[in-house]
């Protein structure tokens, strides 16, 4: 399941963003995956802006409760900024199963890209999903997310004009199994939507059954 959430970011922190990806100095984005000749893009170099940026890009991902509702992060690596300037690509690929967190190797369940540049203000840049035979081309608009599975294979377009500014992290879910995950959120997207309409007894049923699947699935640890 893909899912894009709005308003990740308040005004103020994406002006803050664009404000460090202004002055930052960007390096080769192949920095972080070594040997790989489909990524073509850069990343923050400088290391005070990449502790701020990610701080921000961060807490406000935390702060989300559809994003939490969706993700039950666990534990998240710390957010980059990566940019695509023109003719900048990252070709078909899946993203590692382990990548370096602070503390330990994460397990790599969600990737999610956090949207800083406005989506007219660059041409192509789509990130691109393959599913079975068909493809799912996506993008959001500045301040946005798209949370997605990091067992799919994707990719980012090449950008023809302008420049594609985002922010990159993977998620570890408390939710191992995407199938799992993927219910519990369906479960509290309809009891969000006919919780209200629903009497107390059987929406304390449908809570009931919600609590004892989070504890049946979740790794609290």
């Amino acid at each position: 399941m893909f899912n894009t959430i709005e308003n990740i970011l308040t005004a103020d922190e994406l002006a803050e963003l664009r404000a460090i990806a202004a002055r930052a100095n960007f390096i080769d984005g192949r920095i972080s995956a070594p040997g790989a000749p489909v990524k073509n893009n850069l990343v923050v170099g400088d290391r005070a802006l990449f502790d701020r940026s990610a701080q921000l890009v961060a807490d406000a991902l935390y702060r989300n409760e559809d994003f939490r509702v969706f993700a039950f992060p666990k534990a998240m690596v710390p957010p980059v900024l990566t940019r695509y300037g023109e003719g900048m690509y990252y070709g078909t690929h899946t993203d590692a199963a382990f990548m370096a967190h602070p503390t330990r190797m994460l397990r790599s369940d969600l990737s999610c890209t956090v949207f800083l540049s406005d989506p007219d203000s660059y041409e192509g840049g789509d990130l691109v999903s393959r599913i079975g035979n068909a493809e799912l081309r996506l993008r959001a608009p500045a301040g946005a997310a798209i949370v997605y599975p990091s067992t799919t294979l994707h990719r980012v377009d090449k950008v023809t004009r302008g420049e594609r500014l985002v922010a990159l992290t993977f998620i570890e879910s408390r939710i191992a199994d995407m199938e799992e995950r993927e219910l519990l959120y369906e479960l509290s997207e309809v009891a969000a939507i006919a919780g209200e309409k629903m009497d107390i007894d059987t929406y304390t049923r449908l809570q009931r059954v919600q609590q004892n699947l989070l504890r049946k699935w979740s790794d609290p640890d």
